[in-house]
């Protein structure tokens, strides 16, 4: 055989196997990356019914994969590249604590699309999407200052990040607002997925002498714990947790992930997809506020989804001034709302909050 026939020929095979490759390679692969389990009841289990959503709308026109309890730091970055390796076209990476490794691996496989939930980096194949949950924690905030009978609230922060102060001061502002005696006692547990820590820290909340209890960790844990106790309402994070009604848990902030996981994956298969930076809350339906129970008094319960509304429509922000920071000093004047910018970067409580933020 001669050189060029030799040459064609192999041309010919590769064209056959590229070819073969393509038509059995049609379905667009998906991967997630989880900081908790998919049964934690709160925030992860809420991102893989997302993931399911995705399998549901598209169906075999997509596979999806997922590795759940990933470590924030270097497992991380070893688990997306994996998944990158493994052909994956697009990469949810659904906590904070992924925002450089994802950074990191995108920069190593610039065809591979990438989503980072909650971060603020973002690159040519690099979007960025958090929900406004500071919305919910105003609601929230509502109904335990109007039931609190202590005028101690206790909350749980996971680590002492923007999206985390953010719902603290929410809480703080409109407990307040219907409780003037209203305290807030706060625990940092350090972080995002460890029932025992979450329970202890419910624990030591309720001997402190709070009677309400909110969080922004994953777990049931502080449910069960309040239910244990006795006399005391909670909040479900993330996820309904509605096992826990009527009481302790009275309402929820629900994370709807499902019209945004399905939307950027349509833009993957239709080559639209294009870097953004989305942040979205009651309104568009990405910050469900769950039922509220009938242990909320009818009044209360009344003020609360009216002011959702308003929330929803735009009329009302949550951070609408005349509000100082802890310090004293001004910062919103009598009807000015907080910028983007600022809440986005908040690294600062509101006048009335006790403690100082951990560095």
């Amino acid at each position: 055989m001669t050189f060029t026939k030799l040459m064609a020929t192999a041309a010919l095979t590769l064209g056959l196997a590229t070819g073969a490759y393509a038509a059995g390679d049609e379905k667009t692969k998906v991967g997630f990356v989880f900081v908790g389990p998919v049964g934690d009841g709160g925030w992860t289990y809420e991102h893989n019914e997302a993931r399911l959503a995705v399998e549901e709308e598209f169906g075999d026109k997509v596979e999806t994969v997922f590795v759940e309890s990933v470590a924030e730091g270097p497992d991380s970055e070893r688990v997306m590249t994996q998944m990158a390796l493994d052909g994956a076209d697009l990469i949810f990476t659904t906590s904070f604590g992924y925002m450089d490794p994802t950074i990191n691996v995108a920069a190593k496989f610039p065809d591979v699309k990438f989503e980072h939930a909650t971060g603020y980096k973002r690159a040519e194949n690099v979007s960025t999407y958090s929900a406004r949950f500071y919305e919910g924690r105003a609601i929230q905030g509502h109904i335990a200052g109007s039931m609190t009978e202590s005028n101690i609230i206790g909350y749980i922060g996971s680590f002492p990040i923007p999206e985390v102060i953010r719902g603290i001061n929410s809480a703080y502002i409109h407990a307040k607002k219907v409780n003037p005696d209203v305290q807030f006692k706060i625990i940092w547990a350090y972080t995002w997925f460890d029932p025992a820590k979450e329970a202890d820290a419910a624990k030591v909340l309720i001997e402190q002498g709070a009677d309400v209890i909110l969080q922004h960790t994953d777990s049931t844990a502080p449910q069960a714990a309040a239910q244990e106790a006795g006399d005391v309402i909670t909040f479900g994070q993330a996820s309904d947790m509605i096992q826990y009604a009527p009481l302790p848990r009275v309402s929820s902030i629900i994370d709807d992930w499902a019209p945004y996981y399905i939307a950027r994956t349509k833009a993957v298969m239709d080559g639209t997809w294009t870097s953004t930076d989305t942040w979205d809350g009651i309104g568009p339906g990405m910050v469900g506020i769950g039922e509220i129970s009938d242990a909320v008094p009818a009044e209360v319960k009344a003020e609360a989804l009216e002011l959702k509304d308003k929330i929803a429509s735009g009329e009302y922000h949550p951070f609408t001034g005349p509000l100082k920071k802890q310090d004293g000093s001004d910062w919103l004047a009598e009807g000015e709302t907080a910028d983007d910018g600022t809440l986005a970067g908040m690294n600062f409580y509101v006048e009335g909050i006790e403690g100082d933020i951990p560095q």
